[in-house]
């Protein structure tokens, strides 16, 4: 290769650093639409790496039961690629705040809530303030806020108030809804937050069956136990 002038790879050198640089008013922006764009994606690849391990012990467990060991690797994989994926949604919010629907994407608020859903106590606890501004914002739908309170209530053995959590009992074997506050009228309640019907969500997502009166039920042995705990 022959040796280039001096003066011609300096004058390269400076032709190239001001094509790189921001026209005037422009450097805002385009950083902007970057960040919008690179967040959404981040949020996308969170999203695939947090729920397709989900799904796929979801579908394990329908063959063969809460408590097989062939659940052990997947479960494995779950709480892994989840401790990744908070740190990441830890580091967005630190970065930017809630961000609001325009830069996260279709799904980055279902991605957001979700991981902080599924991780622990405390944590919950810390970004309920945040999600509540975001909501008042309008960054946030309401019905993503209310998945994560009822989670809450249930981390302090609280009756949930919309009844969208689910547990599996041991000692029957079997998932049931978690004790809600006055059932009678928790469909009034997730009606005024545009949710639909306890029944229709409860059948969609975990194909469980409504049961009004048992839930009552439960409801009054729950407070009940509570009673008892309190007197001891």
């Amino acid at each position: 290769m022959k040796n280039i002038p001096l003066k011609v790879l300096l004058l390269a050198i400076a032709l190239l650093t001001f094509s790189c640089q921001d026209k005037p008013g422009q450097s805002a922006t385009v950083q902007s639409e970057i960040s919008a764009k690179n967040l959404s994606a981040i949020l996308d690849s969170i999203w695939m790496k947090e729920q397709l391990p989900i799904r796929e012990r979801d579908s394990m467990m329908d063959i063969y039961g809460p408590e097989h060991d062939y659940l052990i690797p997947i479960t494995e994989e779950i709480r892994a690629n989840h401790e990744q994926n908070m740190k990441r949604i830890a580091q967005i919010i630190d970065t930017f705040g809630w961000p609001s629907p325009e830069q996260s994407g279709t799904n980055g608020n279902w991605t957001i809530c979700n991981v902080i859903q599924h991780d622990t106590p405390e944590t919950r606890e810390k970004y309920i303030p945040i999600m509540r501004q975001a909501v008042k914002d309008g960054k946030l739908e309401a019905r993503w806020l209310v998945r994560t309170e009822d989670r809450l209530a249930t981390d302090k053995g609280e009756l949930q108030i919309y009844g969208g959590q689910m547990k599996y009992y041991k000692e029957t074997k079997s998932f049931n809804v978690w004790p809600v506050y006055d059932p009678v009228n928790v469909n009034k309640r997730r009606a005024a937050i545009g949710l639909n019907t306890i029944e229709e969500h409860l059948k969609e997502r975990f194909d469980f069956e409504w049961n009004l009166e048992e839930q009552i039920e439960r409801t009054k042995a729950f407070g009940r136990q509570q009673l008892s705990d309190s007197t001891y």
